[in-house]
């Protein structure tokens, strides 16, 4: 009788046993398994089981988020697949951004903004400049200035490095429309798209960096520079002035000027071989001076200016409304605080010497966030203001709900990416819904 066959178990099966169930054992031996990943929305926190979400199907949906979310060989593959897409294809996988010639970094948005393709049309920005002249003599009346700067794009800055796929023969942009109108209208305006066009030939730093989304520390400096004293002649104070006496030069980016590389989440980062200068700020330090209370409203190019403490050290501590909502720093210290919480005319009228609309090229299509709307609409029409103003804080509440959980978060980012429309969009189409207005 022959003796019954055994089974093997090869050396090859022991392999592919191992390192199928790799991931699982990794995962148990990690304590921290949330990716060390840039410009991702994780979410934090564990869904919570209940009976309710369970039969509506929702545990299961936020525990698939949360368990991809913190997968223990996450980030690593991400940033394999991120580096393989890089090298092989020249692309990287960071949202509405693209690589151009010599390896410079470009929002494609901004690209565009630079050959018109998001021109919003005259009639549009002739409109809004018709308004902002309204609101400029109303708040004149209350001592305030206002002052519409139109900051540089990295598109327009830098047509050499982008690539003649995109190029073709310019009709009108935004920016352009935006000062011919400002001078049409007597808007004070400060055009620093132009300034930067004047500098650019003689200027012995990169005024945008390479793998940075804004301009550079140096640019930035100057743009600061020329706003303080631009604000100067138009309220008629002087301000604290800004000076260096040391300009340090790397060849390693820092401050925001490698921000977009950071998103890139590669896996090896290319050399950034580019010489950037980076000033030694110093303040003058005269409190009398420091009595300009400047509001400043805009895009993500200002930040740069509240990492330097200028609000602080120049225009009297005056408060920073990211797209016209977030306000940094809030009126209550470690509070979240929205700008449609704050009492909208008093903050225009009575709390501030200067409003500072400031954003660059690729954002004028959405210039001020409809602040120079809601502030007409107050002047001229205070009997429809107030009740719409009221019905828009129902859904403010929802939106600002998602924008503080990561999970809300990241369905309205995913939306976004979907849909192709902004984050602030996908935003609100949420908020709507859930706040059931029509």
């Amino acid at each position: 009788m022959a003796a019954p066959k055994t089974k093997i178990i090869t050396p090859k099966i022991w392999i592919a046993f191992l390192a199928m169930a790799f991931p699982l054992l990794y995962s148990f031996m990690k304590k921290d398994n949330k990716p060390n990943l840039t410009g991702l929305v994780i979410s934090d926190k564990k869904p919570e089981f209940s009976q309710e979400n369970w039969f509506m199907g929702l545990y299961q949906t936020d525990m698939d988020d949360y368990n991809n979310d913190h997968w223990s060989l996450k980030e690593i593959s991400v940033r394999l697949n991120n580096q393989f897409y890089y090298k092989m294809f020249n692309q990287i996988r960071v949202n509405r951004f693209v690589i151009g010639k010599d390896d410079y970094v470009f929002s494609e948005s901004y690209i565009h903004s630079a050959y018109g393709d998001d021109f919003i049309g005259e009639e549009n920005i002739k409109e809004l400049m018709r308004k902002a002249k309204v609101v400029q003599d109303s708040l004149k009346r209350h001592g305030v200035d206002l002052l519409c700067v139109y900051a540089p794009g990295k598109g327009q800055h830098l047509p050499e490095f982008i690539e003649d796929k995109y190029k073709h023969p310019i009709k009108n942009t935004n920016h352009n429309e935006f000062v011919k109108q400002s001078k049409a209208f007597g808007v004070n305006y400060l055009d620093l798209q132009t300034y930067f066009d004047l500098l650019k030939p003689n200027s012995k730093y990169p005024l945008f960096p390479k793998f940075g989304h804004h301009w550079s520390y140096y640019g930035e400096v100057l743009a600061i520079d020329t706003i303080i004293r631009h604000i100067e002649v138009l309220h008629g104070k002087q301000m604290p002035e800004i000076a260096w006496e040391n300009t340090v030069v790397v060849d390693t980016a820092q401050s925001r000027d490698a921000d977009v590389l950071k998103s890139m989440n590669l896996y090896s980062p290319p050399d950034q071989n580019m010489k950037l200068a980076y000033q030694e700020i110093l303040f003058e330090n005269d409190s009398t001076k420091n009595t300009t209370r400047v509001l400043s409203i805009g895009d993500s190019y200002w930040y740069g200016a509240l990492f330097k403490a200028i609000p602080y050290n120049c225009m009297a501590g005056g408060q920073f409304w990211y797209y016209n909502n977030k306000v940094i720093p809030p009126p209550v210290k470690g509070e979240n605080i929205e700008a449609w919480e704050l009492n909208f005319k008093e903050e225009i009228e009575n709390n501030n010497e200067v409003i500072m609309i400031i954003y660059s090229d690729g954002n004028l299509g959405a210039f001020g966030n409809n602040f120079i709307q809601d502030a007409y609409e107050m002047y001229t029409s205070p009997q429809t203001y107030w009740p719409r103003m009221e019905k828009n804080a129902a859904i403010q509440t929802y939106a600002k709900q998602i924008r503080n959980q990561p999970l809300l978060l990241k369905k309205a980012t995913q939306k976004s990416n979907e849909l192709q429309i902004p984050l602030d969009s996908a935003i609100k189409l949420d908020a709507i819904k859930m706040s059931g207005a029509k």
